[in-house]
């Protein structure tokens, strides 16, 4: 997939595929020296990071414009989001404790001309957020119980939750469910043929 049929694809404006170009130019000039994205998805990474990272959007809620994105990593998916929200006049704060990796969000949100973009180099168990978001994301960060021990201390009950799960999302839910008291609606991957996109709200302790 070329940056061009991503585009087509997602209906990104001109203006947000610049930014994500941009972005594309510092993650390879990144990869070239770590390892912030498996090498072997590279040659693919416009539909395997940016289209699965950018059919969340599609998903938000109206008027849903702060997000928190858990374990930010090579920016997927917040910095894609963030670029997506930019033109809505949303915002964004990607969590991130490796240093590397936040270094890279940092250079990256910079050659986007993100500026309502912020970088929190911190463990999530360590962020307090105040407002509280109205979105939060995680990709690839851990099974779900795990994650929405997390998710929960960011958000609060106008916050909707957006995780994208591969083939054992099932078992990750029952499992989930012995400990947290949720709504759940199932989102089919366009990525992926077991992927799934789980949106959750009304997150609540069991």
């Amino acid at each position: 997939m070329t940056p061009e049929e991503f585009a087509a694809a997602t209906n990104v404006s001109r203006e947000t595929l610049t930014r994500l170009k941009a972005m594309d130019r510092v993650l390879m000039e990144w990869s070239d020296r770590h390892n912030l994205v498996a090498r072997s998805t590279l040659p693919d990474r416009w539909e395997r990071h940016y289209l699965d990272s950018a059919q969340i959007a599609a998903l938000l809620p109206a008027g849903a414009l702060t997000l928190a994105d858990l374990g930010s990593g090579a920016g997927f998916p917040g910095l894609v989001l963030a670029a997506i929200l930019a033109e809505r006049g949303g915002s964004a704060m990607l969590i991130e404790s490796t240093g590397k990796k936040a270094a890279f969000l940092r250079e990256a949100a910079r050659a986007m001309e993100l500026p309502d973009v912020t970088v929190l180099p911190e463990r999530i168990e360590a962020v307090k957020l105040s407002p509280k978001p109205r979105i939060v994301t995680a990709r690839a960060l851990a099974p779900l119980p795990k994650l929405l021990a997390y998710a929960y201390e960011i958000g609060d009950e106008n916050t909707k939750y957006f995780f994208p799960k591969g083939q054992d999302v099932a078992r990750e839910l029952a499992e989930a469910a012995t400990c947290w008291q949720m709504t759940v609606k199932r989102h089919k991957s366009l990525t992926s043929p077991s992927g799934t996109i789980l949106e959750i709200g009304k997150l609540a302790r069991a």
